[in-house]
């Protein structure tokens, strides 16, 4: 867990990059509606959770800087009998003050009458700027005479990019029970079930090993299906033969995991499974070679479709000279995608790639991303020889830039050909 102490540092840390004479401002999520009177799970912004750790909804958080000092002010639901009975317990305005390192806690009814002071004699508004428009209104309706507003979520998203050591805990959490649904998937005879028997086998481990929910909508993508990058139907039946592409992570305490393996529906690989697999799993481990600090995602890119490039040669889908058909993108209809993405509070972490300047922002020690390298060969792609239609193959690990190198957080969960078939009605 962490500590209402790295809650503080960030938050001194956040207020150190405001101007004097300023104000910050960030808002938790709300409830959002599913259909009529029914609401989705709430989940808590990212933003608003990584500076407070509060996972209440309705509530705010306040910075508020005078030259170099500032305050910070916490703004809750108030204790409600009623609600409490049909929506659960609140923490409320003095529960809140005992536990959160803030200097002032009010209850949300207070906020408008509070912001208003807050502002006097500030010239600098700090929010989230993709904030809904009600909230910007309610802003902007007291904030008029401030002449600088600035986007306070590129600031925490940039802090964002360097993980704690608590940070990276949970995100292990996360792999390990996600490590333990992959696994069990692997194990089990798969053939005459459809692709949300497996999805339900998932989603089982993630929530009994207390994970807050998935990361993201599991991809169980059998066949051809494997093809569609963001296939989430999973209503498939799975056919003896055929490849199952598994892109499933769970989120615990807020942070996620991403992992992806493509495995056999009945526990063994065709030789053309074998041949296309082992050439995605080659371009994985050239671009691992390639990682460590100080490096850009755009060179592991430039790894990855060489890799691919080649491999697609190799598989007598594409002809000529290396150069020239990654220089006209040939590869694109078979890895249309990036090597990967920042992971953290959010599958895909809404960290900046690119500096103030516009320059790409390096692999530093504490930064997590994913690597994932895959050939997509479609079953109707008539340049695709036929033995290879319909094989989709990605390969998807964690990775943990290190102070020399990488740590790959998730190198427990089988991915070798002989691992993956080893695992069979284990």
């Amino acid at each position: 867990m962490i500590k209402e102490e790295e809650y503080k540092r960030r938050r001194d840390y956040l207020a150190s990059k405001m101007s004097k004479n300023s104000v910050g401002v960030l808002f938790s999520s709300s409830y959002k509606t599913r259909s009529n009177d029914t609401e989705y799970p709430f989940r808590q912004d990212s933003n608003f959770y990584y500076m407070s750790g509060f996972k209440e909804d309705n509530s705010i958080l306040v910075l508020i800087k005078k030259n170099k000092k500032y305050k910070s002010v916490l703004f809750v639901n108030k204790k409600d009998k009623t609600q409490e009975l049909w929506n659960g317990k609140r923490l409320g305005k003095e529960e809140a003050k005992k536990k959160f390192l803030v200097d002032e806690v009010y209850t949300k009814d207070e906020f408008e009458k509070k912001f208003k002071i807050f502002l006097e004699g500030k010239n600098s508004l700090y929010f989230d700027f993709k904030l809904d428009y009600s909230k910007v209104k309610i802003l902007k309706r007291y904030a008029k005479s401030l002449s600088v507003h600035k986007n306070i979520a590129k600031v925490i998203e940039k802090m964002r990019l360097i993980k704690s050591d608590a940070e990276i805990k949970l995100i292990k959490k996360a792999i390990e029970i996600t490590k333990e649904a992959h696994t069990k998937v692997m194990k089990l005879n798969k053939s005459e079930k459809k692709e949300y028997h497996l999805q339900a086998d998932i989603e089982y481990i993630f929530k009994s090993r207390g994970a807050y929910s998935d990361a993201y909508t599991s991809i169980v993508a059998g066949g051809n299906n494997a093809n569609t990058l963001h296939y989430i139907d999973n209503n498939q039946y799975l056919k003896d033969g055929d490849l199952i592409l598994l892109d499933a992570g769970c989120e615990y305490e807020y942070y996620a995991s991403d992992i992806t393996r493509t495995i056999p529906v009945n526990g063994k690989y065709t030789d053309e499974q074998k041949k296309v697999y082992n050439l995605v799993l080659k371009a994985q481990k050239e671009v691992f070679e390639a990682i460590s600090p100080g490096v850009t995602r755009t060179k592991l890119q430039e790894v990855a479709v060489k890799s691919i490039t080649k491999a697609l040669i190799e598989l007598g889908v594409l002809k000529g000279d290396v150069k020239k058909l990654i220089k006209n993108e040939k590869y694109k209809p078979y890895y249309p995608h990036g090597i990967g993405h920042w992971m953290g509070l959010d599958v895909h972490d809404s960290c900046p790639y690119k500096d103030e300047k516009g320059k790409e922002i390096v692999l530093a020690k504490g930064m997590v991303l994913t690597i994932e390298p895959g050939i997509y060969l479609d079953a109707d792609d008539k340049n695709v020889p036929k033995k290879y239609r319909g094989i989709g193959i990605r390969i998807e690990d964690d990775i943990l830039i290190t102070e020399n190198g990488y740590e790959n957080l998730s190198f427990g969960i089988a991915k070798t050909i002989e691992d993956i078939e080893s695992l069979k009605g284990k």
